[in-house]
């Protein structure tokens, strides 16, 4: 395959794009490669690793490494961890008793990757084409370009590419403009070098961890004043959480899980992601912010485990 298909590709990506409007002309400050590391991995906190809970581990496993491009750093009989660059992103274990888990649960709507820059995200974009990867939508935030799948047990993906922070706009109050536009796949295609594609690129990273819960109070309750993320945006059903001003660390919404309870312990997707603090006072003050809110926290070594209302494990280090 030495073309894309327009008509084909787009409709392919339509059921999850919306409409919005037209995306805005793209300026040569929007294709620009992005410094590395990533502004998401600078701010004070950010996402570190993500852990599923999978029925298929060798099925699901073969997805990351053929699909997303990542590799293999550590396996055992239970799971694998994979990551890009030899940095670890997402570990995928299994057990005897997984239970599928409901659409309607509590847990993951989406682990988003973080691409380095915006010529990797069309880079991956062609191999997917001509991989014949099937996409649930693509979408234009104003803040990033985004693709977005499903892994083979329904665990949502999410591929993107910051635009440079200095173009973002922020209200007065300090949240960030975001939108959900038609993202113009066909251009950021055309836009890809055609030498091979070597697999998810080094500098690739989880730039945000996307959540369904049960109660959008409650997690404003537990993520902005427990936690001490600061609200980003909200949109209808959904709140968005940062540190240091970027668009998103953590969301969560109800779109499909309004007043669901508690995970259990075999449910498959998500178990728990890490937050990793590039200042120790500022993990020093999320931890404070736990003891005076009489939030229990297991500490193993320099990691304090612990778990929002819904049951989802959170680890936080430096």
């Amino acid at each position: 395959m030495t073309e894309l298909d327009r008509r084909g590709f787009l409709t392919l990506a339509a059921a999850g794009a919306v409409a919005a409007g037209a995306s805005p002309a793209l300026s040569s400050t929007d294709v620009k490669t992005m410094p590395s590391p990533s502004y998401a991995l600078t701010r004070p906190a950010y996402v570190g690793q993500s852990h599923l809970v999978v029925g298929d581990l060798p099925t699901v496993s073969s997805y990351y490494q053929t699909m997303l491009g990542m590799s293999v750093l550590d396996k055992s009989m239970s799971g694998e961890v994979l990551g890009a660059g030899g940095v670890p992103l997402l570990t995928l274990t299994t057990r005897g008793d997984v239970r599928a888990a409901p659409r309607n649960a509590a847990g993951l709507f989406h682990t988003a990757f973080l691409m380095p820059s915006r010529t990797e995200l069309a880079r991956w974009l062609r191999h997917a084409a001509h991989n014949n990867v099937t996409l649930d939508g693509a979408s234009d935030h104003l803040v990033s370009e985004a693709i977005y799948l499903s892994d083979p047990e329904g665990n949502g993906i999410e591929i993107y590419a910051d635009r440079p922070h200095e173009s973002w706009s922020f209200n007065p109050d300090g949240t960030v403009e975001m939108d959900t536009r038609r993202l113009d796949l066909q251009a950021l295609y055309e836009s890809a070098p055609t030498d091979a594609w070597g697999g998810m690129a080094e500098g690739s990273a989880i730039g945000h961890i996307h959540l369904q819960v049960g109660d959008i109070p409650q997690a404003n309750a537990f993520y902005r004043d427990v936690l001490g993320l600061k609200m980003m945006a909200t949109y209808p059903g959904a709140s968005f959480f940062a540190t240091g001003d970027y668009h998103h660390h953590v969301a969560a919404n109800i779109w499909n899980s309004r007043g669901a309870s508690a995970r259990s312990d075999n449910m498959s997707g998500l178990s728990d992601y890490t937050l990793r603090f590039n200042d120790a006072a500022a993990l020093k003050a999320a931890l404070g912010k736990l003891e005076a809110h009489e939030i229990a926290a297991t500490k193993d070594g320099d990691v304090w485990s612990l778990r929002d209302p819904w049951g989802i494990g959170l680890k936080l280090t430096a």
